[in-house]
């Protein structure tokens, strides 16, 4: 494992709830949630305080209401969360140049060669913390690897306000013993394939051979196997920005018919929505992608009259192109949905959806 670099990522703490209750006194200490209104909105950011209740991001508002019905709601205010997010890369400047923004609260820092602070990643990490506490009244936490995917999974062993170092003797341990739904980037259907092949930790993720991996899962697969080794050669992309923002997902057994391929289509917009609103992003056009049987993919697009990051909206844009001559009785074996034409998000867009 290569230890040329010294990367760390920094993870707001539960940001949104964070500068809401920090704006406003009533807020702070008591369960709030950050969300629009209405039965089909989602919880974008829920404070520590609601999380004991089991309210947590992307829950339907109404289920997060059932379990805590004295929550506190509030309508997200985007152009306060991006000044922050100004304040604290305006920090990361100042300790290195090589700065990769993940969304408005979150980012890779490769500190190698840094600006300020010395030599030690550790210290650095902490000097950041200290220097976001004093200027906007936040905490964040903070993970320290020679990797990003090691960074990463660091900061988030120790929320909130936590600061977590791994270091590579530490690493072959830690990863054998974790849980595969544990590894960033393997989400709860994947998790459920592995499992199905007898795949739970990553001491079982380490011990399948990369072929077989590749076999059942495509490029993932190789991925799957490198991290489970603690490998992620990803260099920090200094201010890449968002060209695209989407999810797909593959079926073990093909969808056939509209009506099971639009039903996962809400799935997969729901999605996109919650990763749109914590980037602070909406898209102007919208890709359908479908993959069948015979492996020959299609592609459809949209381009909408105004933005959208909402799962309804992005939802019905997708399902615009879906039709029976479109699917030609093939089984679908993967579907996806990408919003692109990316752009912020400041407000709820005042029509219901684009397609009513």
């Amino acid at each position: 494992m290569s230890t040329a670099r010294k990367i760390i990522h920094v993870d707001m703490d539960a940001f949104y709830a964070s500068v809401e209750g920090r704006d406003d006194a009533r807020l702070r200490g008591r369960p709030l949630a950050v969300a629009w209104g209405g039965r089909r909105s989602v919880v974008l950011t829920a404070s520590y305080e609601a999380r004991p209740y089991g309210v947590r991001s992307a829950m339907p508002l109404y289920r997060a209401l059932e379990r805590c019905p004295d929550l506190l709601v509030v309508p997200p205010r985007f152009e306060a969360y991006r000044e922050v997010s100004t304040q604290i890369r305006a920090v990361f400047a100042r300790y290195t140049a090589q700065i990769e923004p993940l969304s408005l609260d979150e980012a890779y820092l490769d500190v190698t060669v840094p600006l300020r602070g010395g030599h030690s990643a550790t210290r650095i990490a902490q000097a950041i913390r200290a220097d976001i506490r004093a200027e906007t009244g936040l905490t964040a936490t903070a993970g320290v690897s020679v990797n990003k995917f090691l960074a990463k999974l660091a900061s988030g062993m120790n929320k909130p306000d936590g600061l977590t170092v791994l270091l590579p003797a530490d690493v072959d341990d830690l990863l054998a013993s974790l849980p595969v739904g544990d590894f960033h980037g393997v989400g709860p259907a994947t998790a459920a394939k592995l499992a199905a092949r007898g795949i739970h930790t990553g001491a079982d993720l380490r011990a399948a051979s990369p072929e077989a991996l590749t076999a059942q899962f495509g490029k993932m697969g190789q991925h799957f196997w490198r991290i489970a080794h603690g490998l992620d050669d990803r260099p920090v992309d200094p201010d890449r920005p968002h060209k695209s923002i989407g999810a797909e997902e593959t079926y073990g057994d093909d969808l056939r018919g509209v009506a099971p391929v639009l039903e996962r289509l809400l799935v997969l917009a729901d999605a996109v929505e919650r990763r749109l609103e914590r980037a602070g992003l909406a898209g102007r056009t919208v890709v359908l992608k479908l993959k069948f049987s015979d492996r020959a993919i299609i592609t459809r697009r949209v381009t909408l009259p105004a933005p959208v990051h909402l799962a309804p909206d992005l939802a019905r844009a997708a399902a615009h192109s879906l039709t029976p001559e479109l699917l030609s009785g093939r089984g679908v074996r993967l579907a996806g949905i990408t919003a692109s034409g990316l752009c912020g998000v400041g407000e709820r867009p005042a029509q219901p959806g684009l397609f009513d």
